[in-house]
């Protein structure tokens, strides 16, 4: 599954300005997720941005005084082309109605140009521009939680859909039991969620499951850990391993889990995908187990653990064995 964040999308758009034309004046938003895309175009080329509804309707957002420019001063009338953005294209459909919508601007259509940051296909007869090719299943940061693979996934809670509890709250008592009551909300999904799959202990099922009802937070199974304290939970280092086995044995395609270091683990043990929202970053198997690989090689313990394993890979049992009985042999 392919994973592209803000940071992604403002590399992007940085690696591809020089393909668009130099005589822009204005880039217009598709909403809602286009906007984003044309404000980071318009920060980055320094040039005037709206959206699509204020384009048709004559209107063009003020900007910074900071930002601004001869260019910046051009009426509609005055612009020599204009940029109409999309955060992403697959079948065409929203692009073909921006197409519509910009018509009706009264704009001539030589003077506006159709781009999309990310694609399914390199090129859309809906568009002149198609940034980068990301072809599906894929996700964005800023419409994960609006996407029917939440239906499909197992979903972390503490610092997912809410803001993880400080030391203070997290005092397996009276303080934890306010923060299970007045959590902060982070990601409010507007999609069924497949499973939730948290740490927090069986013993706070009620609370929870008050906290995601008043949310309106709906989902098919919560899976909480089933351990008598905070303290016990701790002792046995049991959240990764706890993640990664239900998702292991679930039919998820996908695990949202907050912390880095436990998604690393939840992808090397359950041989699945996780979405790291600390990092914003997707963690494969393959690059879970190379990042394990690294944090062993920092230690000395690590180091010659690793190249054992290097020296047996080589030599073979046999020849391995005769290296070290060759090592220990007096002089």
């Amino acid at each position: 599954m392919q994973y592209r964040s803000v940071t992604d999308m403002n590399a992007t758009i940085a690696r591809n300005l020089h393909r668009l034309p130099g005589d822009i004046d204005l880039v217009v938003g598709v909403p809602r997720s286009g906007i984003l895309a044309a404000n980071l175009v318009s920060l980055t080329a320094n040039i005037q941005m709206t959206d699509l509804d204020s384009f048709v309707a004559g209107k063009v957002f003020s900007s910074g005084i900071t930002k601004r420019s001869a260019a910046l001063g051009r009426s509609m009338s005055e612009m020599r082309r204009i940029l109409v953005i999309d955060d992403s294209i697959n079948g065409g459909s929203a692009m073909r109605e921006a197409r519509v919508k910009a018509a009706a601007s009264g704009i001539d259509r030589e003077r506006l140009i159709f781009a999309a940051v990310y694609g399914s296909y390199e090129r859309y007869e809906e568009t002149d521009f198609v940034f980068e090719v990301v072809p599906q299943p894929r996700l964005f940061q800023w419409n994960l939680i609006h996407h029917k693979f939440l239906e499909q996934s197992c979903v972390d809670i503490d610092g997912v859909l809410c803001f993880d509890p400080s030391d203070d709250e997290n005092d397996d008592g009276a303080a934890y039991l306010r923060f299970l009551a007045d959590a902060r909300p982070l990601h409010v999904p507007t999609r069924r969620i497949g499973a939730l799959v948290t740490s927090r202990l069986e013993k706070y099922r009620p609370q929870t499951e008050a906290w995601l009802a008043a949310r309106g937070i709906e989902y098919d199974e919560l899976v909480m850990l089933d351990l008598p304290s905070k303290e016990e939970r701790q002792r046995l280092a049991a959240h990764g391993r706890f993640k990664a086995e239900v998702y292991r044995r679930s039919d998820a395609i996908l695990f949202i889990e907050s912390e880095h270091h436990q998604a690393v683990n939840i992808a090397r043990l359950s041989g699945k995908p996780v979405l790291c929202i600390e990092t914003q970053e997707m963690i494969t198997p393959a690059s879970a187990l190379v990042r394990e690989r690294l944090r062993q090689v920092k230690s000395a313990e690590g180091r010659h653990a690793l190249l054992k394993s290097a020296a047996r890979a080589m030599l073979g049992d046999r020849g391995y064995q005769s290296l070290k009985n060759l090592v220990k042999r007096p002089a």
